[in-house]
């Protein structure tokens, strides 16, 4: 134990941008930098690319952990709670357990996004499936079926819903 903050120590994890993992779908790519449990690691972490107006994911939340979103570049619209927002290239937004959200890429805008959850949990094989969900190569069903193991619990959201109606 690290006796200034009480974690598990773990040694450093390095990911290459070439070494990376990526799965991709028509509208984003992820890289998948470091899966929690996977050499030592205590977060999950990825980034995302999103085409221009690309969504990214409908409203959900997670109970056990917390999704930071750290935007590198472009714009991201953000469902968070009840209320919509735009983050720019350098907002940090931290959204805690139960609380529903939703992203895609600003209307009309490309985004590239940096994601962690943190306590961490093993989520890139949840994100190899929602490529081939994506993609057409696995069932819906899969990720619905999926909602307990990977901590992603689907709600319905009209304020959502309106403002994906409105990007036409």
């Amino acid at each position: 134990m690290n006796e200034q903050t009480s974690l598990p120590a773990f040694a450093p994890i390095l990911t290459r941008a070439a070494d990376a993992e990526t799965t991709s779908d028509p509208s984003s790519t992820m890289a998948l930098l470091a899966d929690f449990g996977t050499a030592g690691s205590p977060i999950t972490s990825y980034r995302s690319s999103f085409a221009e107006g690309a969504v990214g994911a409908p409203a959900h939340f997670h109970t056990r952990a917390a999704e930071m979103f750290f935007v590198l570049g472009g714009s991201l619209q953000v469902l968070l709670g009840e209320e919509l927002t735009v983050l720019e290239a350098g907002d940090f937004l931290l959204v805690p357990p139960h609380t529903p959200h939703a992203f895609a890429a600003a209307p009309g805008a490309e985004a590239d996004v940096l994601f962690v959850f943190t306590p961490g949990m093993p989520r890139f094989d949840y994100l190899r499936l929602l490529g081939r969900v994506m993609r057409g190569e696995a069932s819906p069903q899969e990720i619905r079926d999926s909602s307990e193991l990977y901590d992603n619990h689907y709600v319905d959201s009209p304020v959502w819903k309106q403002a994906l109606a409105e990007r036409g």
